[in-house]
């Protein structure tokens, strides 16, 4: 019987130990690292082979700089998960990623990146057609209105502002009715400057805003950028735009009833929905209707999954395994329900519809209506090197133009030259 039972536990042993680990860094906070742990709890319980072991890595700029560390060091995860703008760079770094195409054929997964709502495969497919990182949290900028608030100030809760004319008369009137903090801004390079820019159909810069070439260099000092940053810094000036930070430093103080409007990611969704005690709308971003083609379409944000390179084969195996997990319709639509972020294949969009959530959740398929539009040259994407430093000057500049201290020319003609700067010196390491 003793004899047995050592039998039985050698086996328990060998069969743990068979079991591959499968390390994926992410920058998922909060209710969305919930989300995550999730993903993988439930992939790992489908199946005994393979073992996700998510780990929480800080924000996006942290984990990227972790993941370049560890790699020199040998040590990688499997997956690291990147923000968009840092896409541009993860493509250049070519001997230390392994393109998602190859990951999924070689694992023997059927992958078909015309499954994907063309604007997010496109965003991630290098110019050979090859798809180089998996779609996963992919959202987009939307506009969020607390309706408790609107009705006490006299205004439609079910009509939300789609201008910005109309933003800035609700802001008066909220802030007559007591309401310190208006409008705030997340992500304010991504919101008022990137996706303001393809909404309205102008360029963000040339070269097809870096999808045609390395050579490309920044349009943001238009006539029409600087007309909004105009307005917007006369709005704090009003105190009906409240600066409260950079990147989502704002969205707090959305939930907790302290602002009254946001433009933020889409991604935002599943934190509004648990946490805020007060009724909420979702719409799409405003815009000026005097622009010819306004609006467009916005960009894609939120990040992507990339395979470091490095591995061992039955390792890929199990990376190309649980992308294929991630692609169903049934958890894509699910992940897209919960979160707000965007269902990237079309059959999840398609299965969320049938289902009833749009119509039980007015507002929730704003997201996907506004990536699923026809794009434009200058609409479709931003994919720029050295774009994570740019963010910081964008930030530095726009902060500055906030605070009063330039005008809303200045600043944006700062961007420009400092942001060229940075455009040049990536353009130069990485010419053939």
């Amino acid at each position: 019987m003793r004899l047995k039972f050592l039998v039985l536990a050698f086996a328990v042993s060998l069969s743990a130990q068979a079991q591959t680990e499968i390390q994926w860094w992410h920058s998922m906070a909060s209710v969305n690292n919930e989300w995550v742990n999730d993903l993988a709890r439930d992939f790992n319980a489908k199946q005994s082979r393979y073992k996700i072991v998510p780990t929480f890595k800080g924000n996006y700029d942290e984990s990227m700089t972790a993941a370049v560390a560890a790699y020199r060091a040998g040590n990688a995860p499997h997956i690291l998960q990147v923000f968009e703008v840092g896409t541009a760079t993860m493509m250049a770094n070519k001997q230390a990623i392994v393109p998602v195409t190859k990951v999924m054929k070689d694992g023997g997964q059927k992958f078909d990146p015309a499954a994907y709502i063309p604007a997010v495969a496109g965003y991630y497919t290098a110019s050979d057609g090859q798809m180089l990182s998996y779609p996963f949290n992919s959202s987009t900028t939307v506009f969020y209105y607390n309706k408790d608030a609107f009705k006490a100030a006299g205004l439609n809760p079910d009509v939300p502002p789609a201008t910005w004319i109309e933003v800035a008369q609700a802001a008066a009137k909220l802030k007559a009715n007591g309401h310190q903090c208006p409008l705030t801004i997340a992500w304010q390079s991504w919101t008022q400057l990137e996706s303001f820019s393809s909404w309205h159909n102008v360029e963000f810069a040339s070269k097809g805003n870096g999808m045609g070439g390395l050579d490309a260099r920044l349009k943001v000092n238009s006539p029409l950028h600087v007309r909004h940053i105009e307005n917007l810094a006369n709005m704090a000036k009003q105190g009906l735009f409240v600066y409260k930070g950079r990147t989502s430093v704002p969205e707090p103080s959305f939930v907790s009833g302290e602002c009254a409007m946001i433009t933020t990611s889409s991604g935002f969704y599943g934190n509004v929905k648990k946490n805020a005690k007060f009724a909420f709308g979702l719409s799409t971003l405003p815009y000026y209707p005097d622009v010819p083609g306004a609006p467009q379409n916005t960009v894609i944000g939120g990040a992507s999954l990339w395979v470091m390179a490095g591995k061992k084969a039955d390792e890929y195996k199990g990376v190309a395994e649980f992308f294929s997990y991630l692609s169903s319709p049934e958890v894509q639509s699910a992940s897209h329900q919960r979160t707000g972020y965007l269902p990237v294949t079309m059959a999840a969009f398609a299965l969320t519809e049938k289902s009833g959530f749009y119509k039980d959740n007015p507002g929730t398929d704003v997201a996907p209506n506004q990536m699923i539009r026809k794009t434009t040259d200058v609409s479709r994407a931003i994919r720029l090197g050295n774009y994570v430093q740019i963010r910081t000057i964008e930030d530095e500049e726009l902060e500055q133009v906030w605070a009063g201290k330039k005008t809303a020319k200045e600043g944006l003609d700062a961007i420009v030259k400092r942001g060229d700067e940075q455009l040049a010196r990536f353009q130069k390491a990485n010419s053939k």
